[in-house]
């Protein structure tokens, strides 16, 4: 249904979409997730021309919309969108918000939007609504009737840009739950959300967008459970990441101490663990060094608040060698004390192919 090649938005002070190709089918319910900043919403706009992409096309149903011929609106009328912000007319009321856009242009009759505005009021459960102007709903209904005025227009594929976003907290499930409904009538979605468990559970498919385009793509399963990517894991798992360089053996302890104690502050780790966090570090460096030949250590330490768990990750070159030959063995003890593994691994045809993975003791 969509095909998108090479797509590229850039702004004068930042490009958010660098290259990103890719293909919609029908019935596909996609979930656009990432860390803000990442082109999520600028996607969604480029696909309907609410934002001209600076190079690239996009074809629906086989007609290039970005061809300067293309009768975008014409377009438009297949594609819904529900923003961030409800975006219906204060001066009329639910249902004359819902049948303007039929009865200007698709022609429809007076009687025939009405009946179709009540219908949906009565799919999205607000026919009561019917009658009051927008001034008198929740953030939850009007999301509701922003969703049911983009229904009358029967489009054949839906963007919804962050739809529960600003929504009050106990809000959001009314407006979750109609989304999920409308999933399951083979409507073409796309749904940009922070939301994980809601991106999960409504999707057949699931983009995490960084580095400019779409940097993973796969089913809910593989993104959420089995990431093949190192940023998607952070993400979905919600890891808080400190990276270190070492490159020499006079490096910057004091200044790498305190860039691990800033980790550990602005994260809000626990002392007695954010202490051994730094010991960790410390103690595997005093072992890790004197082995070295060509001292280049990449160090990177995730942390993960719901579980406390955290993981020092160290890869660096030369032979196979883990910290088991080191002759420090007041180091090992201590580093023994304070974790739950040491284990080391070799990654063939890797730049720095020697790994340490070291989990520490939680406090629990």
């Amino acid at each position: 249904m969509i095909k998108i090649e090479h797509l590229k938005k850039e702004y004068p002070n930042v490009t958010p979409l660098m290259d990103v190709s890719t293909e919609i089918r029908d019935g596909d319910v996609i979930a656009v997730i990432g860390p803000s900043g990442t082109g999520k919403s600028t996607l969604l706009r480029c696909i309907n021309l609410l934002e001209k992409p600076t190079a690239g096309c996009i074809w629906v149903d086989g007609v290039e919309i970005t061809d300067k011929k293309c009768d975008i609106n014409r377009v438009r009328q297949k594609m819904g969108m529900v923003f961030q912000s409800f975006n219906l007319f204060g001066h009329l009321t639910v249902v004359e918000n819902i049948m303007l856009s039929p009865m200007d242009l698709l022609g429809k009759s007076k009687q025939e939007a009405y009946d179709e505005g009540m219908r949906l009021l009565r799919t999205v459960g607000l026919a009561e609504k019917a009658l009051n102007y927008p001034d008198e709903l929740s953030g939850g209904q009007k999301q509701r009737i922003a969703i049911a005025r983009t229904l009358a227009m029967n489009p054949d594929v839906i963007l919804l840009d962050e739809p529960t976003s600003a929504l009050d907290p106990t809000m959001v499930g009314e407006v979750q739950a109609v989304i999920r409904e409308l999933a399951k009538t083979g409507k073409t979605m796309m749904i940009v959300t922070h939301e994980m468990n809601f991106a999960r559970a409504i999707s057949n498919r699931v983009f995490y967008m960084d580095e400019g385009g779409i940097y993973e793509d796969g089913t809910p399963e593989q993104v959420f459970d089995h990431p093949k990517r190192e940023k998607t894991r952070r993400f979905v798992k919600k890891l808080k990441v400190l990276e270190l360089d070492i490159e020499n053996r006079d490096y910057d302890f004091l200044g790498m101490a305190g860039q691990i104690e800033t980790y550990c502050n602005k994260n809000q780790i626990a002392p007695k663990l954010a202490n051994r966090v730094q010991l960790a570090f410390e103690e595997t460096m005093r072992l890790l060094l004197p082995l070295l030949e060509n001292p280049q250590v990449h160090a990177v330490c995730e942390y993960a608040q719901a579980t406390e768990h955290v993981e020092w990750t160290l890869c660096y070159p030369g032979p196979r060698q883990g910290v088991s030959r080191a002759h420090d063995e007041l180091a090992k003890s201590v580093l023994e004390g304070i974790t739950e593994s040491v284990e080391y691994s070799w990654q063939e045809g890797e730049q720095l192919p020697n790994r340490l993975s070291i989990v520490i003791k939680s406090m629990q």
